[in-house]
């Protein structure tokens, strides 16, 4: 039989561990569960201090998302989110993945210097580039549209996405490329189907990182978009849901809400792939 003292020490090292994981999940589940219950309470409940602000303290509403989705248009902010998202991903994908295995193949100190340059365009504060994308945009006559965003936010990811695509094609064995070439394969044909599949970690966070930015850019899209009809979530919501200083709290968090669960659901479907992708490299 064990001792009792050794029975012990593990019964509270497992109580311990449960409680920093439970603490844990509240802590990151906690926002979620504030925009839920914000969403269906009344205004009268939030607006009274006396009241508990984690529990109803009066019946559940849906007031709060009928002028979400009635006195605003709410939905098509979210279509236009999803066609810049796509666009932005699409366009990254296609120039960041051959960049990143062009700098992958360079190799002496041209490719050393060539990836440290790209990265370095990625440091830029976009703010130093509002004035120049601004004549940029007005010169090719793309004002108060969609397209102005979807050419200007891979402006933000190519660069950090084909430095990243680098780091994975590196950690390609050359000799899985060169057997497939051996077999019949040209370099292309071998990049797409042997190289492209074994990066699929890395083209997954390439997906996610440009497809997030392009879902909570706000300056540029405040900039740019001036019609109603053509805004993102991320300025028809502040725009249409905050008069002066007048907050329409229940659907600010019932829109927060809507578009953040797929998020999250996303990132945690492809945690595994998505972790790996930002830390390709760190261990050998």
């Amino acid at each position: 039989m064990r001792p009792a003292g050794i029975t012990y020490r593990r019964w509270a090292a497992r109580g311990a561990h449960f409680g920093i994981i439970a603490a844990f999940v509240a802590f990151c589940a906690f926002p979620f569960y504030w925009m839920l219950i914000t969403t269906f309470k009344d205004v009268h409940d939030l607006i009274n201090t006396a009241n508990n602000p984690f529990l109803f303290n009066l019946p559940p509403t849906l007031d709060n998302l009928r002028v979400l989705f009635g006195e605003t248009r709410y939905v098509r902010w979210v279509l236009n989110t999803l066609v810049v998202a796509v666009g932005v991903v699409g366009i990254t994908l296609l120039l960041s993945v051959p960049a990143g295995y062009s700098l992958a193949c360079l190799s002496g100190r041209w490719g050393r210097q060539w990836a440290i340059g790209i990265f370095l365009t990625y440091l830029i504060p976009p703010t130093i580039l509002f004035i120049p994308f601004s004549r940029i945009i007005g010169a090719l006559g793309l004002q108060d549209s969609l397209w102005s965003l979807v050419l200007v936010y891979p402006s933000f990811t190519v660069p950090f996405c084909s430095w990243l695509m680098m780091g994975f094609f590196k950690a390609v064995p050359r000799d899985i490329e060169e057997a497939a070439m051996m077999d019949g394969l040209s370099r292309f044909a071998a990049f797409l189907k042997v190289v492209v599949p074994l990066s699929s970690s890395g083209i997954l966070t390439v997906v996610i990182f440009s497809a997030t930015l392009a879902m909570q850019e706000f300056v540029y899209a405040l900039t740019f978009i001036t019609s109603s009809s053509q805004y993102t979530v991320g300025v028809g919501v502040p725009t249409f849901l905050v008069r002066g200083d007048v907050y329409f709290w229940g659907s600010l968090m019932g829109a927060c809400l809507i578009v953040s669960v797929p998020v999250a659901v996303l990132y945690n479907s492809f945690l595994d792939r998505f972790v790996a992708g930002f830390t390709v490299g760190a261990i050998k």
